[in-house]
């Protein structure tokens, strides 16, 4: 028989047929498109005839059989396609984002380090169950890295929000939005994380808006409403919450997180548990920044040990109370990035210090210089060591 060349939409559509399905959600259509090298077809689900609930779509009811479909690879199943009620003319379409048509499975992190609460939120994951929870901790500890590093090893969809002041309801459940003057809807990350049993990140809680009353029933589990749209979201298999914040919802006292907010007492106590993130171990840390150097092309294990010291020292009197400032885990990544570029390693220091006012950068790099002598001698002139007397808090 002589081989037709068939185009991708009609492959698409002859392949959709031979599932024998009624209809197809995201999955179906992805494993047809990896099946059978096609683009993922939005010319199909973005069209409003095609729609039969959200994230789920009808089989094309065009006659195929004009085509030649014998030269596919794979065959056709004989299906016979139960007829499909008329659109209403005046229905309003949902519009197709990132976030359905995208893997929301993240990659795995070759430089992570697994530690603190990380198996209990590995456990959490893999359980597919609905347990919202909080954790709080200093920022730069890795308390959203390690959400989405426990996600990756378990290949579960990630859907990570971070909170402003600005962010409402709308921005959060969905909202209407104006395209080529037609009002679409649009689910916010919230309802597209529940409808696709995701674990949703909202990262930094405590900076979103005094009233997150809107998220009280989702944190429940249990359908929710979009008012704006009168549709009620059954959350699916493997939906739950991990909120993470600087304070416990009870405002920065210290003033070292502006602008957080006292969260709604009834709101917190959705959350099932609450887990205290730390600094990671010395040794976890060293293994860290090891890797960390390694992948900015500067292997150097002496450098890593220094930094780690250094790092420990600083949140030790910190926590004392003998300085107001602190050297993060991120920072010390920082560094290290930094020392890939310039292979310096008292410049990079010097250069992720000068976010802090010249006192605790001058007190900071003195403690460093004490550990790093050589460095120190490399770059007399970085370094800027006070021409006074000034006692220093180490």
């Amino acid at each position: 028989m002589r081989k037709v060349n068939v185009s991708a939409r009609e492959k698409f559509i002859s392949l959709a047929l031979a599932t024998g399905k009624k209809t197809l959600n995201v999955e179906d259509i992805w494993a047809i498109c990896n099946e059978a090298d096609l683009k993922y077809p939005q010319w199909f689900t973005k069209d409003p005839e095609n729609r039969a609930g959200r994230g789920l779509y009808k089989l094309p009811t065009a006659n195929v059989s004009a085509v030649d479909l014998s030269a596919q690879v794979l065959p056709m199943k004989k299906t016979e396609i139960a007829p499909v009620a008329p659109v209403a003319q005046n229905r309003i379409a949902n519009v197709s984002t990132d976030l359905e048509t995208g893997n929301l499975v993240p990659e795995v992190y070759k430089n992570y380090v697994p530690f603190g609460n990380y198996e209990d939120l590995l456990a959490i994951v893999n359980s597919k169950q609905f347990f919202p929870i909080f954790i709080t901790g200093q920022s730069g500890n890795g308390k959203t890295m390690s959400v989405e590093q426990a996600c990756a090893k378990a290949k579960r969809k990630f859907v990570c929000i971070s909170m402003t002041p600005e962010t409402d309801e709308g921005d959060l459940l969905g909202n209407f939005v104006l395209i080529n003057g037609q009002m679409e809807w649009r689910d916010g990350p919230v309802t597209t994380a529940a409808r696709q049993g995701a674990v949703l990140c909202i990262d930094e809680i405590d900076y979103g808006a005094q009233n997150l009353s809107c998220l009280q029933r989702v944190l429940e589990g249990k359908p929710f409403m979009l008012k704006k749209k009168g549709e009620i979201v059954y959350p699916s298999e493997g939906f739950t919450i991990v909120a993470t914040a600087n304070t416990k919802g009870k405002g920065s006292e210290d003033g070292r997180y502006m602008f957080t907010n006292v969260l709604n007492e009834a709101f917190l106590e959705r959350f099932l548990n609450t887990y205290e993130q730390e600094y990671p171990p010395v040794a976890v840390e060293r293994k860290i920044i090891k890797k960390e150097l390694t992948s900015a092309g500067r292997t150097d294990d002496e450098f890593a040990e220094k930094l780690v010291t250094w790092a420990d020292v600083i949140r030790k009197t910190f926590s004392e109370g003998g300085v107001d400032e602190i050297i993060s885990t991120r920072r010390l990544v920082h560094i290290c990035k930094t020392y890939g570029v310039h292979g310096d390693r008292m410049k990079a220091v010097s250069l992720c210090l000068n976010r802090f006012d010249t006192d605790t950068k001058m007190s900071f790099l003195d403690l460093y210089t004490k550990l790093d002598a050589p460095a120190k001698e490399e770059d007399p002139i970085t370094v800027n060591v006070p021409s006074h007397n000034e006692e220093v808090p180490f």
